[in-house]
């Protein structure tokens, strides 16, 4: 009788870890999206460094400030990886406890909710670092002569 009632909490213990694993899904989506700008952005910055041109001209100066602009981009890009990798961490980290607490009855609601509310908020940080980056890439964008932020 025992045994069945282990295998009842085992069964309980998997419907509560179905919703962070699909946060883990969904960090894994963010993290894909902010490696493929980082590349993009570095993708750039190489093309830029490639280019021979006279210290002191227009064109250099033109360079020197979209290499700033990159260097920026690239280290938001690099703190929201961080911090959504942390909260994928801590989601795997909720999970495994959730497991441990039922096997060996050890009480751990309390860590398990403050773990998860870590996570989450490694994920809100690193979503709003992923925002300021995509406001640093519109407003360097140009459509020709028209910023795309121009409000005209």
């Amino acid at each position: 009788m025992e045994s069945l009632f282990q295998a009842a909490d085992i069964s309980n213990v998997i419907e509560l870890s179905v919703a962070p694993v699909f946060l883990l899904a969904s960090i894994s989506g963010a993290l894909n999206v902010l490696s493929l700008r980082l590349g993009r952005v570095i993708d750039r910055g190489r093309r830029l460094n490639d280019m021979d041109l006279q210290e002191g001209s227009e064109q250099y100066a033109d360079i020197d400030s979209e290499q700033k602009l990159l260097a920026r981009r690239a280290r938001h890009i690099h703190r929201a990886i961080l911090l959504c990798t942390m909260s994928a961490l801590f989601v795997c980290l909720v999970i495994v406890i959730l497991f441990l607490d039922t096997l060996f009855t050890l009480a751990l609601e309390t860590m398990i909710a403050v773990l998860f509310m870590i996570a989450l908020l490694c994920l809100i940080s690193g979503l709003l670092i992923f925002l300021k980056e995509i406001e640093l890439s519109a407003r360097a964008f140009r459509f020709g002569r028209y910023n795309m932020m121009d409000k005209k």
